[in-house]
């Protein structure tokens, strides 16, 4: 398929991008690559990528600040981001995500299957037809990404903004957490169940508001 969408891949091991590259060309998309963080901080100011994969152990900038960084920029707020790192221990995978990432990927990883949830993180992206709710003072914009409370932005994370989405859809609705999982996640993402505890926490924090309700070993509900 034709994309034309951008991808910036950031990593230190030549062979990594350059196969990353290859197939990611071959779908379609346009693709430019970094060997460390202070370079791809640079190239994604002047690329204006879709989506950033990066990887965490890079001499320098490590991903972790490279995403720190490219968060605390306006025009990457709600880019993409993925790590994609051979580092798999579940306190490392929470703070990548806490970071701002939209995904945590483990190496080894066949293209196709990258390639595939990369598909699916874009799907995500498209508009709904009734882009935008309001309960009081929260108004919900899905086609643009945004939050305002009492007239004021909240800045969200795009997978902090997708889970008030979906519980915001249903008003009263409790949202078993595999369900939670399988929509803002995808089938083939494999996240602990403490990835959602950590994003509705953030959620919670930004808004100062009692609205999302845990039911506790079910999941959790919006109450607007």
């Amino acid at each position: 398929m034709n994309t034309s969408k951008k991808i910036l891949i950031a990593d230190d091991e030549q062979d990594i991008l350059e196969i990353l590259q290859f197939n990611l060309e071959a779908e379609g998309y346009l693709v430019a690559t970094a060997k460390n963080g202070e370079v791809a901080i640079e190239i994604a100011k002047s690329f204006a990528p879709d989506l950033i994969i990066l990887d965490i152990m890079m001499p320098g900038k490590n991903g972790m600040d490279v995403c720190k960084q490219l968060r605390s920029i306006d025009t990457f707020k709600n880019t993409l981001i993925i790590f994609l790192t051979a580092i798999k221990d579940e306190s490392n995978e929470i703070k990548g995500l806490e970071t701002g990432a939209d995904d945590y990927l483990t190496k080894p990883i066949r293209p196709k299957v990258l390639i595939s949830k990369i598909n699916s993180l874009f799907r995500r992206m498209l508009p709904e037809k009734n882009p935008a709710t309001q309960f009081g003072n929260l108004f919900i914009d899905r086609e643009k990404y945004s939050v305002r409370l009492n007239n004021t932005d909240v800045v969200l994370a795009r997978k902090e903004f997708e889970l008030l989405s979906l519980l915001a859809s249903k008003p009263g609705k409790v949202f078993l957490r595999n369900e939670i999982l399988q929509k803002i996640w995808g089938t083939e993402v494999i996240v602990g169940d403490r990835t959602i505890d950590v994003h509705i926490r953030k959620i919670r924090q930004k808004l100062n508001l009692d609205c999302i309700t845990t039911v506790k070993g079910v999941g959790y509900k919006f109450e607007g």
